[in-house]
Order: C-alpha cells, then structure tokens, then sequence
C-alpha cells in the first residue's frame, strides 16, 4: 500500500514562510511526477507547483517567484517552500505523486492546513 505523508503546515503571519514535506512510503518501483495542489472551501483542487521526474517544475501564475517545489528522489519526497505568504494562501494543500507499484497510479496525501494570518 503507497501512502503520502504531509507535514509543515500551520499559521504564520502575512509575509512569512512554510516548508511543506511529502513522503511516499510503501511498495514503490518508481516515482514519476511529485506535486502540490490546494483547495478552498467550496472551490476545486487547484495546481500549486509540479515536479517531473526530469526535474522539470511548473507553477501556477499565483505562486511564481515566491514558492518553490523540490525534491529528493533518495528519500521519496517532495517540498514546498512558501514565502511571502498571503492571506489568501491560506487553504488546506495536498501532496499528489504519479507512483508505480504494482502498477502506475495517482495518490494523494491527506492534505495540510495552512493559514496565513492578516
């Protein structure tokens, strides 16, 4: 069974930083594409920033320049870091992973709450 785990969430005051970690444990081959995503009440799962196997990374427009998404193949997981913070980051973030056990498939973490005060 593969599993993401999240961590790294919290309140921090307008402007300053978070670092989200995502681990993948469990019967894994390979990993191939480790991202974020977010998700406000009442609103879809949004794209916050991705990381190809090739160390290609894309972000959303809304986060370019102030988050920045890594990655550590040895130990199965991805980072977020999140600076200049604002209000309206504040959402619940989950960690996404294209991983092939048994097969290839597309997991998600339970999602980390992060609040960002004004």
């Amino acid at each position: 069974q593969v599993q993401l785990l999240e961590s790294g969430g919290g309140l921090v005051q307008d402007g300053g930083s978070l670092r989200l970690s995502c681990v993948a444990s469990g019967s894994i081959s390979s990993i191939n594409a480790m991202g974020w995503y977010r998700q406000a009440p009442g609103k879809q799962r949004e794209l916050v920033a991705t990381s190809a196997s090739d160390g290609a990374t894309t972000y959303a427009d809304s986060v370019k320049g102030r988050f920045t998404i890594s990655r550590d193949n040895a130990k199965k997981t991805v980072y977020l870091q999140m600076n200049s913070l604002k209000f309206e980051d504040t959402v619940v973030y989950y960690c996404n992973a294209v991983i092939r056990s048994w097969r290839i498939d597309n997991y998600w973490g339970q999602g980390t709450q992060v609040t960002v005060s004004s």
